[in-house]
């Protein structure tokens, strides 16, 4: 099995406005590491190369990112070992505060991608019922089951 993870974001001015000029200017070396971690198996983009252009909630400067990842391990390396930590530290330069939790994890298996809609669904579980192995934080994560949800559901 595989995890997969989405985080989301409130931009505190639009994309093209000069005070996220430094914040778009990572997003291509940002998402280039990620891609060329160890461990990194899939990210959502568009034909631009990123997801910011994609508008997959109410408030027009929430920005998503969805990934895949081989295991938390490689997850929690890219986020707090790599050089995503210093685009990390900076965050409150860019983003203004969310209702928590705006980050969450889920097992699939290897091979299928998530779509936006499946990780607002998970989001929204740990949010009423906190970490589970349905959904999870990636510093408090779960055992992947030896068969996937879906497959349960199906049997």
């Amino acid at each position: 099995m595989h995890l997969a993870q989405l985080n989301i974001a409130r931009l505190t001015e639009a994309l093209d406005h000069p005070a996220s000029a430094e914040f778009v200017a990572g997003l291509e070396p940002i998402n280039g590491l990620a891609e060329s971690s160890p461990g990194f198996v899939w990210r959502l983009q568009t034909d631009d190369g990123d997801a910011t252009s994609l508008r997959v909630h109410p408030d027009p400067n929430v920005i998503v990112n969805l990934t895949v990842w081989e295991t938390p391990a490689a997850l929690h390396d890219f986020v707090f070992k790599s050089a995503h930590t210093g685009f990390l530290r900076r965050r409150a330069s860019w983003f203004t505060p969310m209702d928590p939790p705006t980050v969450v994890a889920w097992w699939i298996d290897v091979g299928h991608e998530p779509t936006v809609e499946e990780a607002f669904e998970r989001l929204e579980h740990l949010r009423v019922h906190g970490p589970s192995e349905h959904a999870f934080t990636i510093t408090r994560s779960f055992a992947h089951p030896t068969v996937s949800d879906d497959s349960r559901s199906r049997a």
